[in-house]
């Protein structure tokens, strides 16, 4: 048997067909990671005031949910960042929840809280069970966007680039 050539039609239609398949599986893997955003878990704050807020009625509307401790450095460093993206886009549909971490004593967050003025809902999580909830948040600061849906879309450790978070809070705020 002699082996057979390609012509150079044949290797075209080839690569052709090769690269078509692989626009597909990227598409399709793209579908796929936007599609399998994962939903935020059903938690309800509590906050320092008392009152209570179900992530639930929270839906229809892009949430920030920032995990932070007054004995963070970082948390405190970008609190202020936080208050101004809030005043930002607030009044576009934005909502947003402080929760302090369980360690953190709950009259040093009402304290910190009040000094700073803080427009946005501040929460305790006094048995770390908020927490658990989110993946099992142990580093602060972390913060978690929700779309409108109710799916985690982006997940900060640390302090966010708050020029790329301020257009993700646009375009999600925009759809």
């Amino acid at each position: 048997m002699q082996p057979q050539t390609i012509s150079s039609a044949g290797k075209r239609k080839f690569l052709i067909g090769l690269g078509a398949i692989a626009v597909a599986a990227v598409a399709a893997l793209g579908y796929v990671s936007l599609s399998s955003a994962k939903p935020a878990p059903d938690v309800t704050f509590t906050s320092i005031t008392g009152d209570k807020v179900s992530m639930q009625s929270l839906r229809g509307k892009v949430v920030m949910v920032n995990f932070w401790a007054t004995s963070c450095t970082t948390c405190i460093k970008e609190m202020p960042a936080m208050v101004q993206t809030y005043n930002k886009y607030k009044d576009k549909g934005l909502d947003f929840v402080a929760v302090a971490m369980s360690y953190d004593p709950p009259n040093y967050v009402l304290n910190y809280a009040q000094t700073r003025n803080l427009p946005f809902k501040v929460a305790l999580d006094t048995q770390g069970d908020v927490a658990k909830s989110f993946d099992d948040v142990k580093l602060t600061p972390t913060t978690y966007v929700i779309d409108k849906q109710g799916r985690i879309i982006k997940r900060y450790v640390g302090e966010p680039d708050f020029a790329a978070l301020h257009q993700l809070l646009e375009k999600e705020l925009a759809a």
